[in-house]
């Protein structure tokens, strides 16, 4: 992924913060089941500070309805496909400690498990599959959610890593942008490091889609 898509997704999650987050209706977590998740529970889903050990926050963890201008931040494609039935969409930006690497989580809220299901392959073929650039490979991400994809390239303008992550748990979907500003650094965004943020976010999403509040962090 290069830094001009990295930049772009810092402005996606500049533009929830000005929007602010709420509460949303009440759910009906706990019964093992996918759920739809209120705007607040997609908030606490999104990784902040305390769980990114290693990390500082760039842009803390953010929700906002998906109306007509935040479907098109979150399925920019045309009509923007991939947002049918869609009800909330957030975003959380973090920098490492070293200022080496950057990372932000992506989330979209839907109204139901099929609706989920039926946006996956329209967002990662249409568009999120292609953020790590044209060379990139795949790379296995382990057994999260009920589907999973994930890319590895070298697209940043000197050979600089990136990674995409796109992951369904229930009736969510889940993304990781990953870059290094440094291709000598690229320890920081390697598979095995990818591979366990996506799997954070996955399990911070199974947590709120069973009634409990997310608190999968990195060291554990």
């Amino acid at each position: 992924m290069t830094m001009r898509n990295y930049r772009w997704c810092v402005a996606i999650a500049a533009s929830l913060l000005l929007a602010g987050c709420g509460g949303g209706a009440e759910s009906d977590g706990g019964n093992g089941k996918a759920v739809a998740l209120t705007k607040e529970q997609v908030r606490e889903t999104l990784p902040d500070g305390e769980a990114m050990t290693g990390w500082k926050e760039s842009a803390r963890p953010t929700a906002v309805e998906t109306d007509k201008l935040y479907r098109s931040e979150a399925c920019p494609i045309k009509g923007n496909a991939g947002c049918e039935n869609s009800r909330y969409f957030g975003a959380s930006t973090f920098q490492h400690d070293d200022n080496a690497a950057t990372v932000t989580f992506l989330i979209i809220a839907y109204d139901s498990e099929q609706a989920a299901r039926e946006a996956y392959d329209v967002l990662w073929d249409g568009y999120y599959g292609k953020k790590a650039g044209q060379r990139a490979k795949t790379f296995g991400i382990g057994p999260i959610g009920e589907e999973r994809d994930a890319r590895f390239g070298s697209s940043g303008f000197y050979g600089e890593p990136g990674a995409v992550t796109q992951t369904r748990v229930g009736t969510t979907l889940l993304w990781t942008l990953a870059a290094s500003s440094d291709k000598d650094k690229d320890h920081i965004v390697d598979e095995d490091g990818v591979r366990d943020l996506a799997t954070m976010l996955a399990k911070r999403a199974r947590q709120a889609q069973n009634g409990d509040t997310p608190s999968a962090a990195l060291d554990g």
